[in-house]
């Protein structure tokens, strides 16, 4: 297994929140272009990382966290020229890296589990987002199904946001079968999908 570190998120310039408000929108044709390994730790982290006072980059109810985050990508540029192999990947978010998971490109599975949306497989990176609800139910029962959806909610917003500030572009897919996306990923029969995120550069 090959797990690859991230880069602590940096920006490097000014950020007026309504101009990054204005500028997203959902984009379905991306450039055959590889993200950088900085834009995606930028975007994971604001995701579902750690804040420097130990704090989540968003809000949980009983800080239960029960979301995973999977990335399902072409090839990642590490530096010019030097890329990472394509797979499917966890994001840890306690030690803010990358798990290989397959060393396989799935991206043109994904799409077909995702009723043959074919656009999603250009994009160069894929985040899955995923729930145990047995994580939060088990304190607060039915109720807290709801209080999963409320999160995956902040969580993608989050995504899209930095994504549009690192220059990037991405969509939001929720039409798929989830029994055929758990299949193409591989995961616990408990890991529920619930988002599918196509991220890359606008065409």
């Amino acid at each position: 297994m090959e797990n690859i570190k991230l880069y602590e998120p940096l920006d490097d310039k000014t950020i007026y929140f309504k101009d990054l408000i204005n500028k997203r929108y959902t984009v379905r044709d991306f450039k055959d272009k590889a993200i950088s390994i900085e834009d995606l730790s930028y975007v994971l982290w604001a995701a579902y990382g750690f804040k420097k006072d130990g704090g989540r980059t968003v809000p949980s109810a009983g800080a239960l966290y029960p979301l995973n985050i999977y990335v399902a990508c072409g090839d990642l540029e590490v530096k010019k020229g030097e890329k990472t192999q394509k797979g499917l990947y966890a994001y840890e978010p306690y030690r803010h890296e990358l798990i290989l998971i397959k060393n396989q490109d799935i991206r043109v599975n994904i799409a077909k589990a995702a009723l043959s949306q074919m656009w999603m497989a250009y994009a160069p990176c894929m985040i899955i987002i995923t729930c145990e609800y047995s994580r939060i139910t088990f304190k607060y029962r039915e109720r807290g199904i709801r209080y999963a959806h409320m999160e995956v909610g902040n969580v993608s917003q989050n995504i899209s946001l930095a994504a549009f500030n690192r220059g990037l572009a991405c969509g939001i897919v929720g039409a798929f079968n989830d029994s055929d996306v758990k299949s193409v990923l591989g995961v616990k029969e408990t890991h529920e999908p619930l988002l599918l995120i196509p991220v890359g550069y606008k065409k």
